[in-house]
């Protein structure tokens, strides 16, 4: 399933300055990722979770270089990816490519499915000389289940659906190695979000992609994902293997974002704890001091813990738990039993 690490992302920090007044004076910073590490392995599904604006996409933005890092650094098989300028950066993102969330602006209107498939090539000539993009292209919609023949359609002329599997192809014209998922099928019905997990599944086991699968919806990324990396206000506060994520978390905020996962089966919901959290999510701009998650926390014990959460940061340590390695944000992350599971 997983080889050796082939992506590694080390204090990964992302500041965008507030800018007010004419003259346009910062007065702060909003901290979208604020020091995250993790180490992906090659064939190996990275599934990253956590409410809206905790910075996933931000992360995956800057695992692709399509945003300049605050500070920290990304390397790809041993090469740091912002230090590289020129031919050396295209031929690295020859080996990484990105899925959009939204597959209704990320395709040019204006071009034909072959032309956005085959607009890799014109950058990579390369990988495929123009006698034969064509077929090249003809086979990528063939592979991702999409008719070769409507090769001159535009986008408007297929479903969501289709249009994602079209993004995919795209994604996956340059033959890269590591394949970021930017929310892909949050913007899909259910029905058609199984389609596209599925081809994703299938393209890995014929490829050997590995992704980094960025989404806020549990049940999807339990079903693909080998280990699960969960953000809370720019930084990582719990990663693991499916197993140890999902049915033994220990950070308060995964078992609460466990919690509110729906049970289809009624007489089995009085029998799963339930955690309702208080209060809004803090300003990424001011976040709280200490553990991030403290002003929310539901399971401080007494004054003396939360005067420690509130005023002595935690570290993502591993603690015991099994083969594999579980890592935790949390100052009582030994004390904290797993939930009950419907």
């Amino acid at each position: 399933m997983s080889g050796d690490v082939i992506l590694s992302a080390r204090d990964l920090v992302k500041y965008y300055p507030i800018k007010t007044g004419v003259i346009q004076h910062v007065t702060g910073h909003v901290r979208a990722v604020d020091g995250v590490s993790f180490d992906l392995r090659a064939g190996e599904t990275l599934g990253v979770v956590g409410e809206s604006g905790c910075g996933k996409s931000t992360l995956g933005r800057l695992l692709m270089r399509l945003e300049e890092p605050t500070s920290g650094s990304v390397t790809f098989e041993g090469v740091d990816m912002y230090s590289q300028k020129g031919a050396a950066m295209r031929r690295l993102r020859r080996d990484i490519q990105i899925v959009f969330q939204d597959p209704y602006t990320s395709l040019n209107p204006r071009m034909t499915v072959g032309d956005i498939v085959g607009e890799p090539f014109d950058i990579h000539p390369e990988v495929a000389p123009k006698g034969s993009r064509r077929k090249r292209v003809q086979e990528l919609l063939d592979l991702v289940g999409l008719n070769p023949e409507h090769i001159n359609r535009y986008p408007h002329q297929f479903s969501g659906g289709q249009r994602q599997r079209i993004g995919v192809a795209r994604g996956i014209a340059l033959n890269p190695k590591v394949l970021i998922c930017d929310e892909p099928v949050s913007a899909l019905d259910v029905s058609v979000q199984a389609q596209v997990v599925n081809l994703l599944e299938k393209l890995q086991n014929e490829l050997g992609l590995a992704y980094v699968f960025i989404a806020h919806d549990l049940a999807v990324v339990r079903h693909i994902s080998d280990r699960v990396a969960v953000m809370y206000l720019g930084r990582i506060v719990e990663i693991g293997d499916e197993v140890q994520i999902y049915e033994r978390p220990t950070h308060p905020y995964t078992q609460a974002l466990l919690s509110a996962v729906p049970v289809p089966d009624p007489t089995l919901k009085d029998e799963r704890d339930q955690i309702v959290l208080t209060g809004d999510v803090p300003s990424p701009a001011n976040p709280p001091s200490g553990c991030r998650f403290h002003t929310r926390c539901w399971r401080v014990l007494d004054e003396t813990d939360k005067a420690r959460c509130s005023e002595e940061e935690p570290l993502l340590v591993e603690h015991e738990d099994g083969p594999g390695s579980h890592m935790c944000a949390c100052h009582f992350a030994h004390l904290q039993a797993g939930l009950k599971r419907a």
